[in-house]
């Protein structure tokens, strides 16, 4: 449930007599002003630089941290924490076949090339071919069941993007067959998931 928040306005402020304040609002108010009437210039300097550092030292967000260098950003004429999102883990120079945590590096990539299968996917024949490569079939089931859903999602995209009606309908029976493929797949795992 959202709290209505009030504030003063700077007229009703101004318009409070502090020589003779009504209420405890108005009392703490006052108290407020006149601590604030006493101080000098550099000491309100030094307790807005101490709201700033306690400010940008306050932590951000989980998976967020505040920007090394610029701590803190202007907008809508406020100062807020420059926070950016936090770097779990650089990507590999050289492939592991693992993608770190945090990386932005999609799953299909070469980053292993002797892992790699190259693919072909604009018609059922292409496909074919694909999926009796040697380079294929040596492949673990894990392997072969990711090649065949990066097979799919290509020629899904491939289809919704065709504008051709040769081309799309060609897209159509190659996205068939990879659809097939794909749930063969599937079963396959189960299959050997209940082995286990």
């Amino acid at each position: 449930m959202n709290r209505l928040i009030e504030k003063w306005s700077e007229k009703y402020k101004k318009s409070i007599n502090c020589d003779n304040p009504k209420g405890f609002s108005q009392k703490a108010h006052c108290a407020g002003r006149k601590k604030n009437e006493s101080l000098t210039i550099e000491e309100i300097i030094k307790i807005i630089d101490e709201e700033i550092e306690a400010f940008v030292n306050e932590r951000c967000q989980k998976g967020y941290k505040t920007h090394p260098t610029r701590k803190t950003k202007k907008m809508f004429g406020r100062t807020y924490r420059n926070c950016v999102k936090a770097e779990e883990g650089k990507d590999p120079a050289k492939g592991t076949g693992k993608k770190p945590k945090g990386s932005g590096r999609r799953l299909y990539t070469d980053e292993n090339p002797n892992d790699t299968v190259s693919v072909k996917f604009s018609s059922v024949s292409d496909i074919q071919d694909t999926f009796s490569k040697a380079s294929f079939k040596n492949k673990s089931h894990k392997r072969q069941s990711q090649i065949i859903n990066l097979v799919h999602q290509r020629v899904r995209a491939a289809y919704n993007n065709a504008k051709d009606p040769e081309t799309k309908a060609r897209l159509k029976k190659a996205f068939s067959y990879a659809k097939k493929r794909k749930e063969a797949s599937k079963e396959k795992t189960k299959r050997m998931r209940k082995n286990d």
